[in-house]
């Protein structure tokens, strides 16, 4: 590990080194896309040429094609795998019952598709990320272009109802002008502060018209690894009512 790394990417490293070891050969695996994710596909380019690891990868953004091509992955499109075997990404939040926030890197919308069409979803990243309740990092919404100050509206007047500690809401923006998405849409961000009911407020925003998804990932993701400066790592699954379990298996 190199000794330059900062306290953060050796924790990102080392999370992403962990969760390539759950890649085998003759997968088609699912490609996040952010700062932890391109850890990942680094290491993954690693066991391609070092030990002849044999992988399909679907990326979730054109960011992440781009590394994964240079690193020597054979990069093809969802529709030509048809369905994946796993699909590794980061978060910007999660929390105890492994519900996400992503989006920072304006990408989740591909990584929702990506994500809901694989059997397993593992998520890398740093401490920082883990809170007690969602909402302190702003929740993306993409919106299609047409309309967009009609729908920023709507969104806000449907957060009036929601069980929220903040209602501010901002367009995205990058180098004075509103950030683009892969898809040609832009991003209005929500800054909740706290999310009291993620799935009754991920439906209420997708009822929106000119609203394309959501930053919230929910009942999605099967494992998070929590990578740290010293090489350590926490493995975080959603904990299973064995009493409830053998209530409906009965």
């Amino acid at each position: 590990m190199p000794a330059e790394l900062s306290p953060t990417d050796m924790a990102k490293s080392v999370a992403a080194n962990r969760a390539a070891d759950h890649v085998m050969n003759g997968m088609k695996v699912g490609l996040g896309t952010g700062s932890t994710a391109a850890w990942l596909v680094r290491r993954l380019g690693e066991r391609v040429r070092d030990e002849g690891l044999r992988i399909r990868g679907v990326p979730t953004s054109t960011r992440t094609a781009a590394q994964a091509r240079e690193e020597g992955i054979d990069v093809i499109t969802l529709d030509e795998a048809g369905w994946l075997d796993l699909t590794i990404d980061g978060a910007d939040e999660f929390d105890s019952d492994l519900t996400l926030i992503k989006g920072g890197g304006g990408a989740h919308l591909q990584e929702k598709i990506v994500a809901r069409a694989s059997d397993r979803m593992i998520v890398i990243a740093d401490a920082a990320k883990k809170v007690a309740t969602l909402g302190a990092y702003p929740l993306p919404v993409e919106v299609i272009p047409f309309g967009m100050n009609s729908t920023r509206k709507l969104i806000e007047a449907a957060l009036a109802g929601m069980d929220v500690d903040g209602r501010e809401t901002s367009l995205r923006m990058t180098e004075g002008a509103p950030f683009v998405t892969d898809e040609g849409n832009h991003i209005i961000d929500l800054h909740l502060e706290r999310i009291g009911d993620a799935a009754k407020l991920a439906a209420a925003l997708n009822q929106i018209p000119g609203v394309v998804e959501n930053g919230l990932f929910i009942d999605m993701c099967d494992l998070v690894i929590v990578g740290h400066a010293d090489g350590a790592v926490d493995l975080h699954q959603v904990k299973v009512d064995l009493h409830q379990v053998k209530q409906d298996s009965a």
